[in-house]
């Protein structure tokens, strides 16, 4: 069993549904949970805001957190917040960083934050990935699921 579907089974275990907020994954982290069989049951849906103007107007995430830089832990937790707040979902899981080759607002290259929220609770971590540009959005991917499980395994409904 791969982790996408260990989330998804805990996730539907507890009855909550998810929502994801993407920026340097461009909508892998959503489509990872797609591949999973029965994912509707608990997946609400997915919003890759690459921009910044896309992060304040779709996930809520403030103008003071965003004039700071386009990704650390606290834009990580407003993305996750603004997503399970916009699609109605329990979870809310963000990716944002700096998929390469180039730096972005002085983030290297593959330096990724990810963000979990969940009633009662939050997670945020900071994850260097080495490689390419593709090996840096996976390794979000699987940062951000690892996360997730990291955060959710422990809660009670």
């Amino acid at each position: 069993m791969g982790e996408a579907e260990r989330l998804i089974l805990l996730l539907e275990e507890k009855g909550w549904r998810v929502a994801v907020a993407e920026s340097c994954t461009g909508g892998l982290l959503c489509a990872e949970f797609v591949k999973v069989p029965g994912a509707s049951k608990v997946l609400a849906g997915g919003v890759v805001a690459y921009s910044r103007d896309a992060k304040r107007r779709l996930l809520n995430a403030p103008d003071a957190l965003l004039d700071q830089g386009m990704a650390s832990p606290d834009i990580a937790a407003a993305m996750a917040r603004g997503a399970a707040a916009l699609l109605g979902a329990d979870v809310g899981i963000a990716a944002t960083g700096a998929a390469g080759p180039d730096a972005m607002d002085c983030i290297p290259p593959g330096e990724v934050y990810v963000g979990v929220v969940w009633p009662g609770g939050a997670l945020t971590e900071k994850s260097v990935i080495s490689g390419s540009r593709e090996d840096v959005m996976r390794g979000a991917v699987e940062a951000a699921i690892a996360v997730a499980l990291s955060g959710l395994a422990g809660q009670s409904i």
